[in-house]
């Protein structure tokens, strides 16, 4: 399996509450609402910080995992219409591309 694993920064224009609002409320259903979503992606996690007194602030508002079974899978979901038109657009009205961060990664469970 290919996972993706992405650090986001929200918009300026949105306070922390305002951006998980809209990430888990509009943005997350509108990723599923694609037909592709179901049949190239096998998991789809979107985690955001929760106070931690112990640990440093946060430098991101969010971690997003996407994962394919195959890179062409992959390739098929993010150059398909659907996302390109409905959820591409979508992106930039809660966060940053500039200050994105990907890491591409093979995950092996452990435990």
């Amino acid at each position: 399996m290919i996972k993706f694993v992405f650090l986001v920064k929200r918009a300026a224009h949105l306070t922390f509450q305002e951006f998980v609002t809209y990430h888990r409320e509009s943005h997350a259903p509108l990723f599923n609402s694609i037909p592709e979503a179901a049949k190239y992606v096998r998991r789809y996690t979107v985690s955001h910080p929760v106070p931690a007194e112990q640990y440093p602030a946060p430098g991101w508002d969010a971690v997003v995992e996407i994962c394919f079974d195959s890179w062409a899978d992959h390739d098929a979901f993010f150059s398909s219409e659907n996302y390109r038109t409905v959820v591409q657009p979508d992106e930039s009205t809660f966060f940053v591309h500039a200050d994105l961060s990907v890491m591409v990664t093979e995950e092996r469970v452990i435990i």
